[in-house]
């Protein structure tokens, strides 16, 4: 149903990969036309020899391990985007996330100066400082439950590049905290610091700030307040940065549920090229979302 939305909608041309005949059969119980739909069954693809030797040559892998691997359609689906087959991977209706992340990692590898896989939620504000439909990035919401600094500073650059891609503005990055630069002394808040001071040694000329309580990353007056000189960020944060799993997954919910907000992810990044997961109960309406904005990434 998701493909055949895509299609007619003229959002993406999906290509769906796996058995011929599970992917008609699926078709037909749905009562879903697949005309116009490319279907490819990576075990028998005349391409497969190509992937699995172009495999080989990167990973170093024996080319019997690397045909086992290349016929799942994770690895080949990542391979098409490897290689410029397909602008995008979008899978997990029926995967686990790790073995997605893997196929990434294994397949694209990640991102420039990117050692960490991870995620983020577009979440859309009815309102917000006056604006409507307000968009901010939420990370790290889904993927790394404890960070480490350096992992956070990959988590901070590639949620910029992220937003670089899909927000109307250029990305000001805040790495949050229960502390403003230096309000309160505390391990997690060294940490945050040290992250901060990392991201910004990769890309000094990223508008990038912290750490900051929530309050002073979004309000410009509460930043005025509390935050000691200037800043790009203060106040005017657009992608927000959360130091371990708990916060991030806690303050998306509860800015999709009590402020009603729309909540878009978890969108994975830090890979080459973009591939995004979904979850096992994903709706026909969030597969086409997740393929449509992982495509507005190519």
């Amino acid at each position: 149903m998701a493909a055949r939305r895509l299609v007619d909608g003229g959002i993406a041309r999906p290509i769906l990969l796996g058995k011929a005949e599970d992917v008609e059969s699926a078709g037909e119980v749905a009562g879903v036309d697949l005309s116009g739909i490319e279907v490819i069954d990576p075990r028998v693809s005349g391409e497969l020899g190509g992937y699995v030797r172009a495999y080989v040559e990167a990973r170093g892998l024996a080319e019997n391990a690397a045909a086992r691997l290349m016929k799942k359609p994770l690895f080949f689906g990542a391979m098409m985007v490897k290689r410029g087959v397909a602008d995008a991977m979008v899978a997990g209706v029926s995967t686990a996330t790790a073995m997605v992340i893997s196929a990434g990692v294994l397949t694209l590898g990640y991102g420039e100066g990117i050692e960490t896989a991870s995620s983020f939620f577009l979440m859309v504000l009815p309102e917000f400082g006056g604006q409507r439909d307000r968009p901010f990035i939420f990370a790290d919401c889904a993927v790394n439950i404890d960070p480490t600094a350096e992992q956070l500073a990959d988590i901070a650059l590639a949620s910029a590049a992220s937003g670089a891609k899909l927000l109307a503005e250029a990305p000001r990055v805040a790495l949050l905290s229960f502390s403003t630069r230096g309000s309160a002394a505390h391990a997690r808040v060294e940490k945050v610091v040290r992250a901060l001071a990392i991201a910004r040694g990769r890309a000094p000329d990223l508008a990038m700030d912290g750490e900051f309580q929530a309050d002073a990353a979004l309000d410009r007056v509460v930043a005025a307040k509390k935050v000691r000189g200037a800043s790009e960020v203060a106040g005017r944060a657009n992608v927000l940065i959360f130091p371990e799993l708990d916060a991030g997954n806690i303050a998306y919910k509860l800015t999709q549920y009590l402020a009603g907000a729309r909540a878009f992810g978890p969108f994975l990044q830090g890979f080459s090229k973009p591939i995004s997961d979904l979850s096992r109960g994903a709706s026909v309406d969030e597969v086409v979302s997740t393929v449509a904005i992982t495509l507005a990434q190519a």
